[in-house]
């Protein structure tokens, strides 16, 4: 999907976020780094960043177990480098915040990443291009507007309701899309023609990588089922990686067992961070 007309949208007045992110959790200094991630910054030619350890929690994704996440800001002007090398470590990002899972006695939360060249849509995802054609996508900068927050609503309350996210205001949207210090976008998905030509459908918010996209959040309307939007943005984000000849798209964790996170496995091959470095995906 190329770059569109802005359907004739005016850009609301920027809003300051209010809430930092992480509340409420204690954090404790990490004082012995990992070897890999010292070795990583190294390269980098800058000082090692200081990371965190959140307090325990229950985890979101499986029953009965404990998560932690091992953290670090993002700040200064290394910020895009350092963002690059963590993901590429299995690090996620979240506004200035690059996080892994450091849960003790766990390692269920796999960083998983598409081989663009390597990926051959199946019948079905032809399927979810076919229903989506009538779709075009803007590459946008990240600002976020009232129109973005109330699709966003729409989705969390009919999706997550109770979940991390389920009280999310207009202020912590704002913070989510625009207090980064990485390279990043949004992706707006929109109707091309008829009734319903430039109403918003879907947005994706996205980091561009020096090898890739890393798919940071997405969020689509709910009332729109049958389109199976969520398969459609990831596949239109390998299409968008393709163009741009970068061999990976990232999709973030995969959890074996996880019924939120087995979508992600359906987009193979894959290469899932290891101790050892990025390995092919096998799953039994």
């Amino acid at each position: 999907m190329g770059k569109t007309a802005d359907f004739g949208r005016k850009r609301p007045q920027k809003i300051s976020p209010r809430r930092p992110v992480l509340r409420g959790a204690r954090l404790c200094e990490i004082r012995i780094a990992d070897s890999e991630l010292r070795q990583l910054t190294e390269q980098l030619g800058i000082r090692f960043p200081q990371f965190y350890l959140t307090s325990p929690a229950p985890c979101p994704y499986l029953s009965g177990r404990m998560e932690r996440k091992v953290f670090t800001r993002l700040s200064g002007e290394a910020a895009r480098s350092l963002n690059d090398s963590l993901t590429h470590a299995g690090f996620r990002r979240s506004q200035n915040i690059a996080y892994r899972p450091s849960c003790e006695g766990c390692q269920a939360c796999v960083s998983v990443r598409v081989i663009v060249d390597a990926f051959e849509p199946s019948r079905s995802f032809e399927r979810v291009r076919a229903k989506n054609a009538d779709l075009i996508g803007e590459v946008v900068d990240p600002w976020a507007t009232e129109e973005q927050f109330a699709l966003l609503r729409r989705y969390l309350d009919a999706r997550h309701t109770g979940g991390g996210m389920s009280d999310m205001t207009m202020f912590d949207y704002v913070a989510m899309v625009e207090d980064s210090a990485a390279e990043t976008h949004l992706v707006e998905y929109r109707h091309r023609a008829g009734p319903n030509a430039g109403d918003l459908i879907a947005v994706a918010l996205t980091d561009q990588l020096s090898d890739g996209l890393s798919m940071v959040y997405s969020f689509y309307d709910p009332d729109e089922a049958p389109r199976s939007l969520g398969t459609f943005i990831v596949l239109d984000h390998i299409e968008q990686a393709r163009d741009r000849s970068l061999p990976y798209v990232y999709l973030g964790y995969w959890i074996e067992g996880s019924r939120k996170m087995a979508y992600k496995a359906r987009f193979g091959p894959l290469e899932a961070r290891m101790p050892s470095g990025w390995v092919p995906l096998n799953r039994p």
